[in-house]
């Protein structure tokens, strides 16, 4: 157990006034969410600037706020080419994916698949979205727990518990109009903490902004990675390419990005949304990379011998030995937000598809619908409570970021390759998204699973680092569903 660590009055206050706020807040939108389209979709009225912040603050998990600095502060700027990616995804997205989910769906985005290959489609996408889901549960919590743990001196576990019954309890109250306003006022907590400790940190570090930018440069702090076509390397190509299709999937089948396209008053405000979020997280996710950079300079100008083993510790560590009173409070206020504002919407779009996609599908229209407002509410509950349990289990892990990314690669690539599948090779029927659909799981598994359990010798394995995983299995199943589709039409 760390050592308790005493804050002062006014850090505690502060932090005390928004977790109290965010509750009340999240309390204050019961009353609008009598029905289960209230619920889960904020009766489709909510405006475009608010869901693109909502998106922004989706983006900006704990995962941006402490493991973002962790990966800069530790290598160089190499995970920053996944946000370089966002503009070629927002073309796609705002041409194809939103104007279809806009005509085409009522609640999730997988009520599409099942029109086309089948329920197994349907439930095969739903599972995968919720197991996503409590992985970036884990993850989030995992991250916004070890900070505040290392800040306030107090037990790991512990704030986890705390922190994952809070964010439950508000989500599963206020339903997704209080996801998307929360995550408003979340990310101006986020932002507004980040930049004042960078802005702290420039003023200690000699030489200021310009000497600091040098020395990162001199030792190739600043570097995208290696250029070389290497796809067994995480340098430049190997994160653009995950980029693109990690962005392909939260704007095209990610159920957390399609309910915020769905909830939006019209079409304009929807593309609108996207676009916000999308291009806003560019230069924000550059002031926490160039945070973790500065950390870097600021420690070897200033040796300090007991310094975390973690990448994932150095921000927090810095917060709580440099930071003056009153600040430390709107920065832990800020961690709070970073992970706050990811959780309560990934609690609530698992709990949506549940209902929608599984429990609604399956009763045949038998429940009603204040039936199934209750059932989203207490499967709310019951998802953060995985979570929250698989969070405890991430304390054993050594670079979050890494564990996010391979998590997103291989529930996500699946996902993907089945809804373009769907849309790019109409010949392609059910039969043959099965068959596609299973080499796809198995080229992913043959990826990133199987050289581990040493069940493939060693010249098999592929020369894939394992961020490739979801544009292995998405390649995999447009592929051979391709091939599968030709060969069917010449033999009719």
């Amino acid at each position: 157990m760390a050592e308790t660590t005493s804050l002062p009055s006014l850090d505690l206050i502060i932090i005390a006034i928004y977790l109290l706020g965010t509750a009340v807040f999240g309390a204050w939108f019961v009353q609008r969410n009598n029905t289960l389209e209230a619920y889960t979709l904020g009766s489709r009225r909510l405006p475009g600037w608010a869901i693109g912040i909502s998106i922004l603050g989706t983006y900006l998990s704990s995962i941006s706020f402490l493991a973002n600095p962790g990966k800069s502060y530790a290598s160089d700027w190499t995970p920053f080419v996944f946000s370089l990616s966002l503009p070629i995804a927002c073309i796609i997205a705002g041409h194809f994916f939103i104007p279809f989910y806009r005509k085409r769906v009522e609640t999730t985005a997988y009520q599409h698949l099942e029109q086309r290959f089948g329920y197994w489609a349907r439930a095969y996408a739903g599972i995968s979205l919720i197991l996503l889901q409590v992985g970036r549960i884990a993850v989030v919590l995992y991250l916004v727990a070890l900070a505040v743990s290392q800040l306030l001196g107090w037990d790991l576990v512990t704030v986890i518990l705390a922190l994952g019954v809070l964010t439950i309890a508000y989500t599963a109250a206020g339903g997704f109009e209080a996801v998307i306003w929360t995550d408003v006022v979340q990310s101006i907590v986020l932002l507004g903490g980040a930049l004042l400790c960078l802005l702290l940190l420039l003023a200690d570090i000699p030489g200021g902004m310009d000497q600091a930018m040098a020395t990162a440069s001199a030792q190739g702090k600043l570097a995208l990675g290696s250029w070389d076509w290497d796809l067994a390397v995480q340098g430049f190509w190997v994160v653009l390419l995950f980029g693109i299709v990690e962005n392909l999937k939260n704007f095209g089948v990610d159920q957390n990005y399609v309910q915020r396209f769905l909830s939006a008053k019209s079409d304009r405000d929807a593309v609108r949304s996207m676009w916000i979020g999308g291009l806003t997280y560019i230069p924000v996710s550059a002031l926490f990379f160039l945070i973790g950079t500065m950390l870097f300079v600021y420690y070897q100008a200033m040796p300090t011998p007991d310094l975390p083993s973690k990448p994932d510790q150095i921000f927090p560590f810095f917060i709580v030995t440099q930071l003056p009173t009153g600040v430390v409070g709107i920065v832990i206020a800020a961690v709070l937000a970073a992970g706050m504002s990811t959780l309560d919407s990934s609690l609530n779009t698992s709990a949506t598809v549940w209902t929608i996609d599984f429990y609604r599908r399956l009763k045949a229209g038998a429940a009603d619908d204040r039936k199934l407002l209750s059932i989203t509410r207490w499967t709310t509950v019951i998802i953060g409570i995985v979570g929250t349990g698989a969070a405890l289990l991430m304390i054993q892990v050594k670079t979050a970021l890494d564990v996010w990314w391979q998590i997103s690669a291989v529930f996500g690539g699946g996902m993907l390759g089945l809804f373009l599948l769907g849309i790019m090779i109409p010949a392609a029927n059910a039969r043959i998204a099965q068959i596609a659909t299973a080499l796809g799981i198995l080229v992913v598994a043959w990826n990133n699973f199987l050289p581990k359990l040493g069940l493939i010798p060693e010249w098999a394995i592929l020369p894939l680092h394992p961020l490739m995983a979801g544009l292995a299995g998405t390649a995999t199943i447009l592929g051979s569903g391709w091939i599968l589709s030709l060969w069917n039409s010449q033999t009719d």
